[in-house]
């Protein structure tokens, strides 16, 4: 136990990381189109996390024998599917914060924890009583953070959020898959151009991307590129080697209330005791949703 509350810390750090990168993703937002920011900070973590792979594997001391032919496809596969599922979810998210506020985007995109384990009964994998509970929860907190009382319907930005909550989900279950047959941080590297490669292409095609906008937002997509991608993943990939995973998972889930409060802080954005209910309901989820799983949480 004295061993992982020393590696704490820096799980500590990596949600807050990603919980400051939603602010960092909405002020991206004022000077390029959503497509567009996640393309160029998708492949800036890419680039990042290439010069790490030889230095985390002389850290991890994992010396492999010779990489087979079947080792390549699984890699590449993987990396692939990862990708694809990663640029359209990161796209409709960067998409949503143009109408919903960064706390609200961090608390229904991390609905991902709880959507898992439902999916897990189409691969013959039946959720516990707790996860039942949790979805009710997560039902009854998304209820008051998205409806203000005077409409029947989702807005945009929540329809968006949903959606892209349940691709976050399927890239899980991707991951889940391939992550013990592959390199964690190669398979990450991969799908970090792919999704880039995805997001560029609704870019040219809508958004009629800019040198000029792509450098006025030089601040925000350097944090999402570097610091989001390439600095927490790896920090995530380092602490987790010594944290047990239902550990690990309830401490990076504190990446959504970190949103709030960067929201909060940074972008002067505030919630309404009705929004703030709703997310104190789907923490509570989100939580209870991690405790019978043991699962690892995973992140892009």
């Amino acid at each position: 136990m004295k061993k992982e509350l020393k590696y704490l810390p820096l799980l500590v750090l990596t949600a807050l990381i990603w919980g400051v990168a939603f602010v960092a993703q909405s002020v991206g937002n004022e000077y390029v189109g959503p497509f567009t920011f996640n393309a160029v900070r998708s492949v800036l973590g890419g680039a990042v996390l290439l010069p790490l792979i030889p230095l985390l594997d002389r850290l991890s001391k994992n010396e492999k024998a010779a990489v087979t032919p079947k080792d390549k496809k699984n890699l590449w596969l993987g990396g692939a599917l990862c990708g694809v599922l990663l640029g359209i979810a990161s796209g409709l998210q960067q998409w949503a914060l143009e109408y919903a506020s960064v706390g609200k985007v961090g608390f229904i995109t991390a609905l991902y924890i709880v959507i898992v384990p439902v999916l897990g009964i189409f691969f013959r994998r039946r959720p516990g009583v707790q996860v039942w509970v949790a979805v009710a929860i997560a039902l009854g907190g998304l209820y008051l953070l998205c409806w203000n009382g005077g409409g029947a319907a989702l807005g945009p930005g929540e329809m968006l959020l949903l959606a892209c909550s349940a691709l976050f989900s399927l890239h899980i279950l991707v991951i889940d898959h391939f992550s013990p047959l592959v390199d964690g941080v190669k398979l990450s590297c991969i799908q970090f151009f792919v999704a880039g490669l995805v997001c560029a292409v609704p870019s040219l095609l809508f958004e009629q991307p800019t040198l000029s906008g792509v450098l006025g937002a030089w601040g925000p997509i350097l944090y999402a590129g570097v610091l989001s991608c390439g600095v927490a993943y790896t920090l995530q990939v380092v602490a987790q080697k010594h944290v047990e995973p239902t550990l690990a998972s309830l401490t990076l889930s504190v990446e959504s209330v970190f949103s709030v409060l960067a929201g909060w802080l940074l972008l002067n954005q505030t919630l309404t005791g009705r929004e703030i209910a709703g997310c104190v309901l789907m923490f509570c989820a989100i939580v209870l949703a991690q405790l019978p799983s043991r699962k690892k949480a995973a992140r892009t």
